[in-house]
């Protein structure tokens, strides 16, 4: 078989046996079936393997290694208020008489119960600065921090006054550190 160019070019000749073979080879790579991308998969974690308890004994005088082993929760979640930080109005900041004031409070769930919306703070003594005996409290997870706010109204007689307010639970027990705004109210 003879291959031409143009007169630039130069000219060719397979050989009918060369063109056979090469013929085959292209055909067969055409006609080959293509292959397919495998899609990636993450690799999956291992299964949980179960640790068995053993009982061995170790002879005297020799260092015991030691553990922390985390109790699991089998019974009543516990709950528990801990005090962070005052976020707004520090203690005996000054205030003008009659004045707004949002009062937020930074603290920890230190328990182990959630907080749901059946928990709220309670006024437990001093003034009540205008705001209703019973608050909501946000709610938050067991060992999360959460902010307590309260929206009060300063007294119209300057002096100095304190309210506080303690958290209760769903059935009315007291728990945690009980929170307080002190103030003074005094003209600008």
């Amino acid at each position: 078989m003879t291959l031409w160019f143009n007169d630039d070019m130069l000219r060719f000749t397979l050989r009918p046996g060369l063109f056979a073979v090469l013929l085959s080879l292209i055909l067969a790579q055409a006609c080959a079936p293509q292959a397919t991308s495998t899609p990636f998969r993450p690799p999956t974690p291992p299964a949980p393997t179960q640790i068995l308890a053993t009982t061995t004994s170790i002879p005297v005088n020799t260092p015991v290694p030691t553990s922390t082993i985390m109790p699991t929760v089998t019974g009543p979640c516990t709950n528990n208020l801990t005090f962070i930080d005052d976020i707004t109005i520090e203690d005996f900041a000054t205030v003008p008489p009659g004045s707004s004031m949002d009062k937020q409070w930074l603290v920890s769930n230190s328990g182990t119960c959630n907080w749901d919306s059946t928990y709220h703070l309670k006024w437990i003594g001093g003034e009540m600065f205008g705001a209703a005996d019973t608050q909501p409290m946000f709610p938050a997870r067991a060992g999360t921090q959460a902010t307590l706010r309260i929206l009060f109204t300063a007294p119209t007689v300057e002096g100095t006054y304190e309210s506080a307010w303690q958290a209760y639970d769903p059935d009315g027990i007291a728990f945690g550190d009980a929170v307080f705004i002190t103030v003074s109210v005094s003209p600008p």
